[in-house]
């Protein structure tokens, strides 16, 4: 099954007797909530999930983990089964367009076992520009799924796994804006600068304008430019483990498998003994 769908083999599948589960993972960094974007207008039959609450675990002392945890297991699989979600379900999760909230769902359930799930390419924007058609109502509560966590679907790393990877020669992609990247402004986290090694490799770039991915073969020459191909082993590191889940994808598009450092940036400046780097 390929990761991504487009606008309209969604609707056509939507219209079929077997339509997919539709998640909207609506979510913005610092903006409002996504549940009310969500309100206003989604997709039909479409169930809300808040990336804080269900695709991040609670905050740790000392902030170790990331802005965005990791959920436990039992956790996760008690929403994906409020969900509805089961072994055969086919998931299709999506957000305003980026993808990058859409990506991280994505991550975690394939982390989690379940790889029935693929992202709308473009997101809401792609939707609503091929008209197709949106709703206000909230559908009634999914009948319980059987879903069952199973960690280790998809690789992960911690900060020592991280900078082992750099040692040894690994390919470590950072997808933050290339100016965090180089350490000349740091919005969001207490420390400017990336992990020593890292490659820059901004979302942005291999994304088009509207949220949509590039092509395979694009996707595959722009990340063979900073060595991550086939073979290599690759992993991706943002802020806080969501725009990097969004380079896996975009990675795997590319066909190279990569890890994730779930804890990213906010999680490596946790600790003061770990090196920081600015510049290119």
């Amino acid at each position: 099954m390929s990761s991504l769908i487009k606008a309209a083999d969604l609707a056509a599948a939507l219209d079929s007797s077997s339509p997919p589960l539709v998640l909207d993972v609506t979510w913005q960094l610092g903006g409002p909530p996504g549940i009310e974007a969500y309100r206003v207008a989604h997709i039909p039959g479409a169930r809300f999930v808040d990336l804080a609450a269900e695709l991040s675990g609670p905050h740790t002392t000392g902030g170790a983990g990331g802005r965005h945890p990791m959920p436990e297991p039992a956790a996760f699989g008690a929403s994906m089964r409020r969900l509805g979600i089961g072994p055969e379900t086919d998931v299709v999760v999506y957000d305003g367009g980026p993808s990058v909230a859409a990506a991280r769902a994505w991550w975690l359930l394939r982390y989690f076992g379940h790889d029935r799930v693929r992202v709308l390419d473009g997101g809401f924007a792609a939707w609503t520009a091929e008209r197709h058609p949106v709703t206000e109502v909230v559908p009634e509560p999914a009948a319980p799924g059987a879903f069952v966590p199973c960690p280790g679907g998809m690789t992960r790393l911690d900060a020592d796994e991280t900078a082992a990877l750099v040692a040894a020669g690994g390919v470590l992609l950072d997808a933050r804006a290339a100016e965090r990247f180089r350490g000349e402004t740091e919005p969001i986290d207490a420390k400017a600068g990336h992990i020593p090694g890292a490659v820059s490799a901004p979302a942005t770039e291999y994304t088009h304008a509207d949220g949509r991915f590039h092509e395979p073969a694009e996707l595959k020459e722009y990340f063979a430019a900073r060595g991550a191909v086939h073979g290599a082993r690759v992993a991706a590191y943002c802020g806080s483990g969501a725009t990097a889940a969004h380079e896996v994808l975009a990675l795997s598009l590319a066909g190279v498998p990569a890890a994730l450092y779930a804890g990213s940036w906010s999680d490596w400046i946790t600790d003061p003994e770990r090196p920081v780097a600015t510049g290119e």
